[in-house]
């Protein structure tokens, strides 16, 4: 999902998906510890999926005490 995507969407489907998101991440890094996964580098995109959308949630933030 591109940066574009994520902006499209709405506050409340981004922190839905954030949630999902570090979920998801939890268990690829538990999966990672009891025995090597078959793509550790599903491990990065993760974590950089994640601090995209917390990004866009911060921008919104401040765009909203701005106002």
């Amino acid at each position: 999902m591109k940066i574009k995507d994520i902006r499209d969407l709405t506050t409340p489907e981004l922190r839905a998906r954030l949630k999902e998101e570090k979920d998801k991440m939890v268990r690829l890094q538990l999966n990672h510890a009891v025995s090597a996964i078959e793509r550790p580098s599903d491990l990065r995109f993760a974590r950089k999926f994640i601090a995209q959308i917390m990004t866009v949630l911060r921008e919104r933030e401040l765009e909203e005490q701005q106002q």
